[in-house]
């Protein structure tokens, strides 16, 4: 195993780009990214098109999200039993056949929503198993760095996945745009198969039922009181900000803003979080961020206060850079997280991360969409900012103790009875 940037020595992102396998998931990811807000925005226009509700087109732009419960829940200890490569290329070929079946077959609303929750499923055990293998391949500072790369990658293949949708949508309708999703999944299918070694599964100590053993997994690390506050961190902001965004569409057109506003403001976000997370990586050393992340994930929420106003186009998406730049909270969360969870089921660890984040970011859309029936867009927004903010205000000392726990040093392995030992 390579293992790069241990300690506290700061490290770049050279470092963690010099690991092979680090590489072939990077840029397989931002494929499949760019390929999901395709298909996820797509999705969204062609259902609020066909029926005009705002809560269903947060639904469709959503539905890949919640049914990820099910697969971590009960499947998340395939991420340690399957070897990853078979696993991760598999996983992005059955995405590719459902972005071309929601593009060639016409399905009703119903049907298309039912076919992509069924493919979310499998989602966290290929999440798990990959973010087994960034962990493994990079590690202190160096693995912070990759996480970084992998979010500004995130935010950029959002930023060419809503640039070339909007393009798409309006030239050749959402169903092209679908087959188009279809393609960027079958590139990263295409990478993963031909470039990242075939690595056998991780050793096992135990040989369960994959259901017990996920189950008994995910119970073991969410009674950690140091590992669930860190999970909160990265599930809660997230879920109300994909809530925000889910109504970013419906929120142009009660604007008056115009056709392709929606895609510019949902790549505002994106853009902030590309540059956030630059900027926290660069211009800020390992203690410095983990100190900030609790301020940074208020100013992750604080902009969306102001759409309860009337705003111009260009504000909106102005506050909405602003938003995206306090994802960089999150590069505070990363190494604690690392350290905080235990060598064998790892996996399964971030399974279990996904699950919960993809989760939350499912019902985020289903709770705003429902609130937004009710209230005016620009209110729900508002209220999407104010959760972000008390979640802040909640998990400020929970996250101060496990920045504590985390950086506290190992102890070394005993040699001999010491001075003044009980035993």
């Amino acid at each position: 195993m390579t293992v790069i940037g241990r300690g506290e020595r700061r490290a770049g992102y050279r470092e963690a780009l010099a690991e092979p396998r680090f590489r072939v998931l990077f840029g397989s990811r931002a494929l499949a990214i760019a390929a999901d807000t395709l298909r996820m925005i797509a999705l969204s226009v062609l259902v609020y098109g066909t029926t005009g509700s705002p809560l269903l087109a947060a639904v469709a732009y959503g539905i890949g999200f919640l049914p990820q419960l099910a697969g971590g829940a009960l499947l998340g200890s395939l991420a340690d039993r399957l070897r990853p490569r078979p696993l991760i290329w598999g996983a992005y070929a059955v995405e590719a056949a459902a972005a071309a079946a929601l593009g060639l077959l016409g399905m009703p609303v119903a049907a298309a929503l039912a076919l992509v929750a069924v493919v979310a499923c499998a989602t966290p055990v290929f999440a798990g198993a990959s973010n087994r293998l960034v962990a493994e391949a990079l590690d202190g500072d160096a693995y912070v760095m990759g996480r970084s790369l992998m979010t500004m990658a995130s935010a950029a293949a959002q930023l060419l996945g809503l640039a070339f949708g909007g393009i798409a949508v309006a030239a050749a309708g959402a169903r092209h745009a679908l087959l188009a999703a279809a393609a960027g999944h079958v590139a990263a299918a295409l990478l993963v198969r031909l470039r990242l070694p075939d690595l056998p599964p991780p050793p096992r100590a135990g040989g369960g039922s994959v259901v017990g053993d996920s189950w008994a997994g995910n119970m073991r690390l969410l009674r950690d009181p140091v590992v669930r506050a860190l999970l909160l961190a990265q599930w809660l902001p997230p879920a109300f900000a994909a809530g925000a965004e889910s109504l970013l569409v419906p929120y142009a057109g009660t604007r008056g803003y115009g056709d392709g506003t929606a895609a510019l403001l949902l790549g505002g976000s994106a853009a902030g979080m590309l540059l956030g997370n630059l900027a926290g990586a660069r211009l800020l050393g390992p203690a410095a961020r983990e100190r900030l992340a609790v301020p940074l994930m208020a100013v992750f929420g604080l902009p969306l206060a102001a759409f309860a106003l009337p705003l111009p186009a260009a504000a909106a998406a102005g506050l909405l850079v602003l938003c995206g730049c306090g994802f960089a909270y999150e590069l505070g969360i990363q190494r604690p997280f690392v350290d905080a969870l235990p060598e064998e089921g790892r996996g399964q660890a971030f399974g279990l991360l996904s699950t919960g984040l993809m989760t939350a970011q499912g019902v985020g859309p289903v709770l705003l969409g429902g609130a937004a029936e009710a209230l005016p867009v620009g209110e729900t927004l508002a209220c999407a900012g104010a959760a972000i903010l008390l979640t802040a205000l909640l998990l400020r000392r929970p996250l101060r103790r496990a920045r504590v726990t985390a950086a506290a040093p190992a102890a070394p392995p005993a040699t001999g009875p010491a001075v003044g030992d009980a035993t």
